[in-house]
């Protein structure tokens, strides 16, 4: 098998040139391997916004709650969330398994800025799923795959009334603490990289508490290595994670949380302004690799790279998938 030079790689990205920080790493069998790039001085530690690859966490925390408390994934979400029945206008039947699968026919009428507008307090991610529940089915659940952050809004709700805690405590406790994840979460910190718009670096801005499950998180690239090695030492629920959910005539092949390649990959892609993140899991090889950058317009770039460190593993080229991905 020919092996890649992941930082040779990286300089072989003529794109990457106008990107200020770039972190990138793989692991193979736990053997791991990283690299930095740019002008702005990062390392493997370096936290950046990871914007929707927190729905990996997000769908991962709640999948292993259902297994500890023996609840099917087939569970109608009206019963594990009955405190929004007097407001539920969509399917009655809607699984946790369509949420997650983002099959689930909802309306999707409910922006970003409304959900923000509810505010930071312990109850808002449950008005924010109330209002995604009140606005409807547009279609039959499981009929048509389609990205909609509304189905997240949902998903952390039911972490947090099955847990029995906040949204982000039951990340600590469901997969941050077992992990040793210790720079992951919510709040910016030293580690924290600031993003960039073109030549104009931007502030540090917090997350709305009412959008974390969908895409709140900063993380970094040995982090979401030991997140993937975590997720891949737990085959049976990962087997359930990769299993596809979608129909043959839908835009693309998905699991849980998790687009599906033509070799087995696994892998998603997340954007911010200022940051974009993108992760590639191959289960059947024990490979996570994992590249962030604080340049929006870095996405072609990082699929490249991802594509070009598993293709040996695959033969594949799957940087337009990466790319493509719809977050």
């Amino acid at each position: 098998m020919r092996t890649v030079n992941l930082q040779k790689l990286m300089e072989e990205q003529t794109t990457l040139r106008d990107v200020p920080a770039v972190a990138a790493g793989s692991s193979a069998a736990g053997i791991r391997t990283t690299a930095t790039h740019g002008p702005v001085a990062v390392t493997a530690e370096s936290c950046f916004r990871i914007a929707s690859l927190t729905k990996v966490f997000t769908s991962t925390a709640l999948l292993r709650t259902l297994r500890d408390k023996g609840i099917p994934l087939d569970t109608p979400v009206i019963e594990l969330l009955p405190d929004l029945a007097p407001d539920w206008r969509a399917n009655e039947g809607l699984t946790v398994e369509q949420i997650l699968g983002q099959v689930s026919g909802l309306r999707e009428s409910v922006d970003a800025a409304t959900v923000a507008a509810l505010g930071d307090e312990d109850g808002a991610l449950l008005e924010a799923a109330r209002l995604v529940v009140r606005a409807g089915n547009e279609r039959e659940p499981g009929e048509r795959w389609s990205y909609y952050n509304g189905n997240y809004f949902l998903a952390g709700s039911v972490l947090a009334a099955l847990s029995g805690a906040t949204y982000e405590s039951a990340l600590k406790e469901t997969l941050f603490a077992p992990w040793g994840l210790v720079r992951t979460g919510f709040e910016t910190s030293a580690a924290s990289v600031t993003g960039w718009n073109g030549t104009s670096e931007l502030p540090l801005l917090g997350y709305p508490r009412t959008r974390r499950p969908s895409g709140g998180l900063w993380s970094s690239v040995s982090e979401l290595l030991a997140a993937g090695e975590g997720l891949l030492a737990d085959r049976a629920l990962l087997e359930e994670i990769r299993r596809p959910r979608t129909r043959s005539g839908d835009p693309m092949a998905y699991g849980l949380g998790w687009a599906l390649g033509p070799s087995g990959q696994m892998y998603l892609n997340g954007r911010l302004p200022g940051y974009r993140a993108a992760m590639v899991l191959i289960p059947d090889r024990d490979y996570v690799s994992v590249a962030l950058a604080n340049q929006e317009s870095a996405l072609p770039a990082l699929s490249r790279l991802l594509s070009d460190m598993q293709q040996p593993l695959t033969g594949d080229d799957i940087a337009k998938a990466v790319n493509d991905f719809a977050a």
